[in-house]
């Protein structure tokens, strides 16, 4: 099969899943089609890669600092766009704001440490991208029904990226790479990690939907529906054994069982219980990887068994320029990669400019913004995780879904940059400290959510069937008013 025709028949199976996974219940709005595509370009490659105008040194240190205009103009659109209609849905995203207070104050510093970062101007325009994701965020979380809005996120952004990596991946050379172990998938995607990293936040979305389908035996349309996100999750298992990303497979591994043990009575009734199990997940997780008892995982995917990341994390905290205040918002591998490669082992010049994080998310925000920053994204974790509990309280299945990405996206940073700005972990934990912060605070309740939505599906069906009663008798009206006519014109 060639590539064209992958490309066809896989456009075609997209196109299906669309279509089986419509709900005309959905009050969702348009606004919904901005995170969309800023997670689908987040999730993906930069739109000037798509269009083969970014340079060859797309992904490494040189591009990070000079960036392409046309990206640059896309995301400040979609931006502006998003502030707009913040704007209009004013006094629900000020009350969310106010109570997503953690990541405001983290912002604020992120913003302050770009004073003292050696590159101005391009650490100020990353934390204007860091904003983009929160203005995001919020848009899906101001929506009339930000349960429906999440649930149409997932099947808009996991329908186009996850289907269509297959074909890139098995027919052509763009969704493929190398690196030091030999050849590996990128699918649409610019490496592993960041394929295996949507994947596993896209798959946890489709599996809690599915979850959601199989559970509500009302729901319009379920049948179709549930093959729609059955299709979905299952492209997301494939892709992960094709991407052979060892975190972000033990993420989905970890993420799924909590979401699924949270939904048995012994566990969702004892709110102890799922305190007990988040921090077993985290803690277990942790001590895998840094301990050495990953090698079982890496070892079934071929890797090695610190996952190449000791070295690294050794020699970036000893070139920490500032311990206290960082060297600057997202600024660190611009100014002291030269320093971490000298304290490498086999250290090979000319792949200096490849080295570009710590792979370690907690290890990045203490490189880049010291102390400070490193206890700002706990206090961030540690009170996202609070509401979630509180939201799990009072609703289950969407606490569940919050407490999943919260936990999962602390694991992952164990050995990824998870707190990155235009990281698809970053924007899911927002997601969920936000969501947990608005429902603790009274302003999302995902039951009224989706009270109104069933109120407004009995009231479509109650119209459809004042039609089928009234129809029989609307005609016989329209026939007796045409007979009336008839007599009239005969009589004049």
């Amino acid at each position: 099969m060639n590539a064209p025709l992958s490309f066809l028949i896989f456009g075609l199976g997209v196109a299906g899943l669309f279509y089986l996974d419509r709900d005309k219940t959905d009050r969702t709005s348009k606004a919904i089609w901005l995170p969309v595509i800023w997670i689908g370009i987040a999730g993906s490659r930069a739109v000037s890669s798509w269009f083969g105008i970014a340079d060859n040194s797309a992904g490494t240190l040189a591009s990070t600092l000079d960036g392409s205009l046309m990206d640059a103009v896309i995301f400040q659109a979609l931006i502006i766009a998003g502030l707009i209609v913040l704007y209009r849905r004013k006094n629900r995203a000020s009350g969310l704001l106010k109570a997503s207070s953690p990541v405001l104050i983290y912002l604020a510093y992120c913003l302050i440490s770009t004073a003292w970062s050696p590159i101005h101007e391009a650490a100020f325009k990353r934390w204007i991208k860091d904003v983009g994701d929160l203005v995001m965020v919020l848009v899906i979380v101001t929506e009339a029904d930000p349960i429906a809005a999440l649930r149409r996120l997932y099947s808009r952004v996991g329908f186009i990226l996850l289907p269509f990596s297959i074909p890139l991946i098995k027919y052509t050379s763009l969704g493929c790479s190398y690196d030091e172990y030999g050849p590996t998938n990128t699918g649409v995607t610019t490496n592993k990690n960041e394929l295996g990293l949507i994947v596993f936040v896209i798959s946890l979305g489709a599996l809690w939907n599915v979850r959601a389908l199989l559970l509500d035996r009302n729901a319009p349309n379920r049948t179709r529906r549930l093959v729609a996100q059955s299709s979905l999750l299952l492209f997301g298992i494939v892709l992960l054994q094709m991407a052979h990303c060892a975190t972000a497979i033990a993420c989905f591994v970890l993420g799924s069982g909590l979401m699924l043990a949270t939904s048995l009575p012994a566990i969702r009734k004892r709110p102890a219980k799922v305190h007990a199990l988040c921090l077993g997940i985290i803690l277990v997780g942790g001590v895998t990887l840094l301990f050495g008892g990953e090698s079982i995982v890496t070892g079934a995917l071929g890797r090695r068994a610190d996952l190449g990341r000791a070295d690294i994390w050794k020699a970036s905290i000893a070139a920490a320029d500032n311990p206290v205040f960082g060297t600057g918002f997202e600024s660190f591998w611009n100014t002291n990669v030269e320093k971490v490669a000298l304290q490498l082992p086999n250290y090979w010049g000319p792949t200096v400019h490849n080295l570009v994080s710590a792979h370690n998310g907690y290890i990045e925000v203490y490189l880049d913004l010291g102390w400070i920053g490193l206890c700002l994204i706990a206090f961030i974790l540690v009170s996202g995780y609070r509401n979630a509990v509180a939201c799990f309280r009072r609703d289950p299945q969407f606490g569940s879904l919050l407490l999943t990405y919260i936990a999962t996206c602390a694991f992952y940073s164990i050995s990824e940059v998870g707190f990155r700005v235009l990281t698809p972990s970053w924007i899911f934990l927002l997601l969920a400290v936000v969501s947990a912060s608005g429902f603790s605070a009274g302003l999302i309740d995902g039951k009224k959510a989706s009270l109104a939505a069933s109120r407004i599906r009995t009231a479509n069906r109650a119209s459809a069937m004042d039609e089928q009663i009234l129809e029989p008798y609307g005609e016989s009206l329209l026939a007796g008013s045409h007979e009336i006519v008839r007599q009239a014109d005969s009589y004049l």
